[in-house]
């Protein structure tokens, strides 16, 4: 169980009585606007004068009222006792402590229990220059945005560190745009805030409390729709840290994989957090079909020439076993139930289970015109020719295709894949999750 040497009294506010698009309240000088939390493991040296140098910092500059949380975890050293002092004596700062490891399971305990509506964190090296700070939280606390980064990798940042950490954090951050198709720039940088109401959604559904932690919280928050505020950052490397960058690595490596099955299979509740507590009327299309007609249709366009270049392959081979009838057949099959469900997920922005027999049985309906179609040319063909080349073949189940492509579009849209949002907005719970 954590312990602390001031623990503030839990917010009994609903989850989404303040919309994150409002300026926060400066109601009270009791209670803080801002908790910047600062995990620990071992840190007895520095960790006195890093907290000084942070309080000095919001004391001068910080215009509302703060907190600064030490956070251990479950440290072997004197930092409890170091920790302890500091509550005792600088005011605003308290004392949690852990008997368990983990960044991410510190901050989740931490930012769980604050009633300050605006939390952050930030390493006890203090690494990022701390004039970064304010333009950290300043658009959470004018309601622009739901959280903020900081960005060693924005292009006005000014960062000194090794070439080791620094391939590492650049190969880190394209296998996140590569595998979970993230936008945000640096998700490891230590440097983070987020609007107390967006974490009471967000937090219960964040399974990792390491390293990993700060990746799966953005890449939520970002597929739900929430706004991401990014501020460049200078940044200067500890060279006696004791992170461990291959394990590290790994364990982040593993997240990635667990995140992206999780949204490949839409086990993810985002329609649970799509905009509940926005005042831009904009934000509440995310619940529905993504983007429209013209990101339908780029999608669409994605899937079918990938599906067109699996079915011109499965057309080939099975050619050489069978005729073109069969094989065009076998083939338009195969390619058109992986095509339904590629388009199920990535065009029609359709998650879950739910309906998906339904979806593949329409899709096959779709298939079954599109065989009539191909199939109905390559007779003609043989009518016409008695024995075409196969090059020949290939040039008209292309251009059948394409006719078959724009046609299953508009089935697919019209009848298969509808939008549902009226549907869902007037029976709560029912209809899809898009």
């Amino acid at each position: 169980m954590p312990t602390d040497t001031d623990t503030p009294t839990p917010s009994r506010r609903g989850v989404g009585t303040l919309p994150a698009r409002q300026h926060l309240p400066v109601d009270s000088a009791e209670r803080p606007v801002l908790d910047v939390v600062v995990p620990v493991y071992n840190e007895e040296k520095d960790l006195e004068p890093c907290v000084r140098r942070l309080h000095a910092h919001l004391a001068r500059t910080f215009p509302y009222g703060f907190r600064i949380t030490v956070a251990d975890n479950a440290s072997t050293d004197r930092t409890p006792d170091v920790a302890a002092h500091l509550a005792r004596t600088v005011p605003g700062v308290r004392f949690v402590r852990l008997e368990q490891k983990g960044r991410g399971r510190a901050l989740r305990t931490v930012w769980s229990a604050s009633d300050a509506p605006v939390l952050a964190y930030m390493d006890v090296d203090l690494s990022t220059d701390l004039n970064a700070l304010l333009p950290l939280v300043a658009p959470l606390i004018s309601g622009h945005s739901d959280l903020a980064i900081g960005s060693r990798l924005a292009r006005s940042s000014r960062v000194v560190r090794g070439p080791k950490r620094e391939l590492v954090s650049r190969a880190y951050n394209l296998i996140l745009r590569g595998s979970l198709a993230a936008r945000f720039s640096d998700a490891q940088c230590g440097f983070k805030a987020i609007r107390r109401e967006v974490a009471e959604r967000l937090l219960p559904m964040v399974q990792d409390g390491g390293w990993f932690f700060d990746t799966e919280l953005l890449v939520l928050a970002e597929r739900a729709g929430l706004r991401i505020h990014e501020v460049p950052v200078d940044w200067v490397d500890d060279p006696d840290s004791t992170v461990d960058i291959v394990r590290t690595a790994t364990d982040d490596l593993k997240g990635v994989w667990r995140v992206g099955r999780a949204l490949a299979k839409g086990t993810l509740p985002l329609d649970r957090l799509a905009r509940p507590f926005g005042d831009d009327p904009r934000d509440r299309l995310i619940g529905g079909v993504p983007g429209g007609l013209a990101r339908q249709l780029v999608g669409f366009c994605a899937v079918g020439v990938l599906s067109t270049l699996f079915y011109l392959a499965l057309y080939t081979l099975f050619r050489l076993g069978v005729g073109p009838q069969v094989a065009n057949a076998a083939a338009l099959l195969v390619s058109a139930v992986a095509n339904t469900a590629a388009n199920r997920r990535l065009t029609f922005g359709v998650r879950g289970r739910g309906r998906a027999v339904r979806h593949q049985a329409q899709g096959l309906v779709v298939f079954g015109i599109g065989l009539a179609l191909t199939s109905g040319s390559l007779a003609a063909l043989e009518a016409a020719t008695g024995h075409p080349s196969q090059a020949t073949e290939m040039a008209v189940l292309i251009a059948a295709n394409l006719a078959a492509t724009v046609l299953r579009f508009l089935l697919f849209r019209a009848w298969v894949f509808p939008d549902r949002r009226d549907d869902s907005a007037a029976v709560p719970g029912q209809g899809e999750p898009r």
